[in-house]
């Protein structure tokens, strides 16, 4: 596993990071056992940062890296967390409040339930319409002087939004959708990090499991959010498994699962970018870890991109109600 730096001021992280999100039952029931042994492997490959949010399973995702890092070295673990996003009780989502006063409660909690004394990455998930970027900034970096918290992150943000909090205090990563078939980011947003020293933490590199060679039509179980998700509907689905095929036979041709081309293309993008596996069992786990062996050439490339143009894919990556809160879509073109 090689350890490259985040961004030009964050910590030293391993080249994929491990996405926690599914363990905590945004894909369906998982297996508290399975996710625990799943987080204790990818610590013992090498793998160091650890992705979660305090909204996964309200609370449960943060509990279950708690109860995974118990009796390791606290050192080893780069725990990246984001806040904000509002839940009811029946886990429906609500809305953003990032207020300097949400920040500082709601990383209090986050602390409690890891089990830890500081954060490595806290970022909030969405931008606040109703709180400028650089209040919630200013209040993290408060938490930064005081100790309980180690670098500032930014989740799904936009150019101009980026440029306000990297005014504020220096950001280390921008977390958000990247993949063969989500590029927005692209075109606006990944000069403007590179600009100004900020790291990429890429997640959906498999585009929640519809480009990873194993989604089936129907799969999904009833709690998936991804049976209401524009890309995996009835519409859309035959479409974007058809370019799934064409990138099987790229995969089949080097002797590699469409998971690791997938995974391994995101990562030869730039060595600023991270990606971020949402493996939630041991064998999907290996599975990504295989990518790190993939080398892909320039002919290679030039064969994905025929096979996968940009934009090709049918949906949007999130239902409209969520594209619309979404400040890295806006402006964006589809």
């Amino acid at each position: 596993m090689q350890i490259h730096p985040l961004g030009a001021t964050g910590p030293q992280v391993s080249t994929l990071g491990l996405g926690c999100m599914g363990m905590s039952g945004m894909y369906g029931p998982s297996d508290r056992a399975e996710s625990i042994a799943t987080i204790h492997a990818a610590l013992e490959a090498g793998i160091t940062l650890l992705d979660t949010g305090d909204f996964y399973g309200m609370g449960h995702n943060e509990m279950l890296i708690g109860e995974a890092l118990k009796g390791k070295d606290r050192d080893k673990a780069i725990i990246s967390v984001k806040f904000g996003a509002l839940r009811d009780p029946s886990a429906g989502w609500i809305g953003i409040d990032t207020r300097p006063v949400a920040v500082k409660t709601a990383l209090a909690y986050s602390l409690q339930r890891l089990g830890v004394d500081y954060i490595d990455i806290y970022r909030p998930a969405r931008l606040d319409p109703n709180v400028p970027i650089e209040e919630t900034i200013g209040a993290i970096a408060d938490m930064v002087k005081a100790g309980y918290v180690k670098h500032i992150g930014l989740s799904e943000v936009g150019p101009e939004t980026i440029r306000r909090a990297a005014a504020v205090h220096p950001i280390v990563d921008l977390q958000i959708e990247y993949s063969l078939i989500s590029r927005s980011v692209e075109d606006r947003i990944l000069p403007v990090c590179r600009e100004l020293g900020i790291g990429i933490t890429a997640y959906g590199v498999l585009s929640r499991g519809l480009i990873s060679g194993h989604w089936q039509k129907g799969a999904a179980d009833p709690t998936d959010f991804r049976t209401h998700s524009p890309r995996f509907q009835a519409e859309n689905i035959d479409a974007n498994l058809r370019l799934v095929e064409a990138l099987k036979a790229i995969a089949d041709a080097k002797g590699v699962t469409v998971a690791q081309i997938a995974i391994a293309w995101v990562a030869a993008q730039g060595k600023d970018i991270i990606p971020v596996i949402g493996a939630r069992r041991r064998d999907r786990l290996a599975e990504a870890l295989g990518s790190l062996n993939v080398s892909l050439s320039a002919d290679d490339l030039a064969r994905i991109e025929r096979a996968v143009p940009k934009g090709a894919a049918a949906g949007t990556r999130y239902a409209a109600v969520q594209m619309a809160h979404l400040d890295s879509e806006a402006g964006a073109q589809h």
